[in-house]
């Protein structure tokens, strides 16, 4: 494959935010090769919903506990063109802990190999950092933006081509989505 494409997104809290995704995610997810929840989607129909679109994945969040599928674990290492991409639901952010802390806690999650890229959720704040080597992502949420009321959030993507990762986050707007500069 030359380019793979993934939807990113997490902390859906489906139903007790809408009673389904918003539409605009299905529009934005329909030329993806796979999609990565990461966590707290709270119900499997929201697994279904994704999957029907792409094969998905999903973290066990902290609101999943009860859940049980195949898709659904609490870490996943996944391998995309040659990049390793970790998932988790919570993962500390590196806006608030210096690089050395992020680093041992990829080695502690992911301790047999160590993932290019970590996908995670729970904080509902949009951000991509990197940390060394490590592109550090969460798409925050699409419902729950930066734990405010219900509203339209946010979702992301990651763009693999030859061995060559980036990461873009984008904000869902009443007619579909818009790139977070």
């Amino acid at each position: 494959m030359d380019n793979t494409k993934i939807g990113l997104i997490a902390d859906t809290h489906v139903p007790g935010t809408t009673s389904s995704l918003w539409p605009q995610i299905t529009e934005a997810f329909k030329d993806v090769d796979y999609i990565l929840h990461a966590g707290d989607l709270w119900t499997i129909e929201v697994i279904d919903e994704l999957n029907a679109i792409a094969p998905t994945y999903v973290a066990r969040g902290n609101g999943d506990i009860e859940l049980t599928d195949d898709r659904l674990k609490d870490t996943w290492l996944i391998e995309f063109d040659n990049v390793h991409v970790g998932m988790v639901h919570e993962f500390p952010t590196p806006r608030r802990r210096d690089n050395d802390f992020i680093l041992r806690k990829r080695d502690k999650i992911f301790p047999e190999t160590r993932p290019d890229v970590i996908v995670y959720g729970h904080t509902h704040y949009d951000e991509v950092h990197r940390v060394g080597g490590l592109l550090c992502v969460n798409p925050g949420s699409p419902t729950l933006p930066r734990n405010q009321s219900v509203q339209f959030g946010t979702i992301g993507f990651l763009d693999i081509s030859r061995s060559h990762v980036s990461a873009s986050l984008f904000q869902i707007t009443e007619t579909g989505i818009s790139p977070i500069e």
